[in-house]
């Protein structure tokens, strides 16, 4: 059915369809919105700083 070669290039080809499946889901689930809700905390930060300072003049 298949050669060798043939299955050894499946595998290969599983591994990193699978390696790419898992990553994005990775990323999706975790680092973008790690990424995003960090992104928001400084800005708001930076407009209470500003705030701050504004009221200290």
């Amino acid at each position: 059915m298949f050669d060798f070669d043939q299955y050894l290039g499946f595998l290969a080809f599983g591994t990193i369809l699978l390696i790419g499946f898992w990553l994005m889901i990775f990323l999706l689930t975790f680092v973008i919105p790690y990424w995003v809700g960090g992104s928001i905390l400084e800005v708001l930060k930076e407009k209470r700083d500003a705030k701050k300072a504004k009221l200290k003049e």
